[in-house]
């Protein structure tokens, strides 16, 4: 064969090797990737490289599909784009590719909890999130942050309305807390101002007295009743006297008697030492606990105690004598269970 045959002969074999590749990744492109019929979740965070995102592919698509991705990735160029990839069972390798160059990413439902505190919150969001709870913490924390939304540090948790949204799962702490401040504003609507005005409160001063009220108590049809207590005291000029509060002074949500030496903790948030409200809420107060407080109940109780059957609820009093009898009998029931 002479030199000019065997160069031709060179370059055939070459263009069908090119061809037979091309028609393995077409054929590697068009065909369903995901392996079974169920959909699957790539997520893909700020560390990821091609190569992270490729090894991911290989263990949620059929192995042909995986690779034509990962090939057309690296032949194009292709960014590696932070998100919540959903892949579905009609997906094809093409279809994933596009996604992925795209950034077609799908939100994910985010559950904002009612918690106690703000290191809670921070933990329960970047759990759902590609953020750390560390940076979601900071935001919290700056003085300058909470000033940008309206609010203060003590103030801030009142932002957060418990519900669940939608929103991309690689979005930004800026654009979580822009977020959460719309949906703030877009919950404070004119029928629930209305009746804050008609209480004599604003919306945040609605937003403590709930959650003093959640804390009180964690069954809703007996949270009116709590905070009509509660602005029957306001009302009065009379101290809140309300023990989680106290709790919340001390750092110890869980004490089950409150003493003596725990009531003279000098903290703005004792409504035993201090009255009116305290500087902020003392957890992020639910939305039944608000509807509680702007539809609190009418009556003239002035007083409150845990039941002596410790079914969570609470015997109500109007007058202090009945408070002291009802009080005997709680701690009667505490001394029985050795609670100290």
């Amino acid at each position: 064969m002479t030199l000019g045959k065997r160069k031709a002969a060179a370059i055939a074999a070459i263009c069908l090797a090119l061809l037979a590749a091309g028609v393995t990744l077409a054929c590697a492109m068009l065909v369903p990737a995901v392996a079974g019929d169920a959909a699957v979740v790539l997520l893909i965070d700020g560390d990821d490289t091609r190569d992270s995102v490729s090894v991911r592919l290989d263990s949620l698509l059929k192995p042909l599909p995986a690779w034509g991705v990962s090939l057309a990735g690296n032949m194009a160029g292709m960014p590696v784009r932070t998100g919540h990839y959903v892949l579905t069972g009609d997906d094809s390798a093409l279809d994933v590719f596009y996604k992925l160059r795209g950034g077609l990413q799908q939100p994910v439902d985010l559950v904002v909890p009612s918690v106690r505190t703000s290191g809670q919150l921070a933990a329960r969001l970047a759990s759902q999130l590609m953020l750390d709870s560390a940076s979601i913490a900071r935001a919290l924390g700056d003085s300058a942050v909470c000033a940008r939304h309206g609010f203060t540090r003590q103030t801030m948790p009142a932002m957060f309305i418990p519900d669940t949204y939608e929103v991309y799962w690689d979005t930004g702490v800026d654009r979580l807390l822009s977020r959460m401040h719309r949906e703030y504003d877009a919950f404070w609507n004119e029928r629930r101002r209305a009746k804050a005005e008609a209480l004599g409160m604003t919306p945040l001063e609605v937003s403590v007295l709930a959650s003093i009220v959640d804390e009180e108590t964690a069954i809703d049809d007996e949270k009116p009743t709590v905070a009509g207590l509660y602005v029957n005291r306001l009302r009065r000029g009379m101290p809140l006297q309300a023990d989680p509060t106290v709790k919340y002074a001390v750092g110890d949500f869980g004490l089950q008697r409150i003493l003596h030496k725990h009531l003279q903790v000098d903290s703005p948030y004792n409504t035993y030492l201090h009255p009116g409200l305290p500087p902020g809420p003392i957890r992020v107060p639910s939305v039944a606990g608000i509807d509680a407080v702007l539809d609190c109940e009418r009556h003239d109780y002035l007083y409150m105690c845990a039941k002596e059957d410790f079914s969570g609820r609470h015997n109500f009093a109007s007058t202090l004598a009945r408070h002291n009898a009802n009080a005997a009998r709680y701690r009667r029931a505490l001394d029985r269970r050795g609670i100290r």
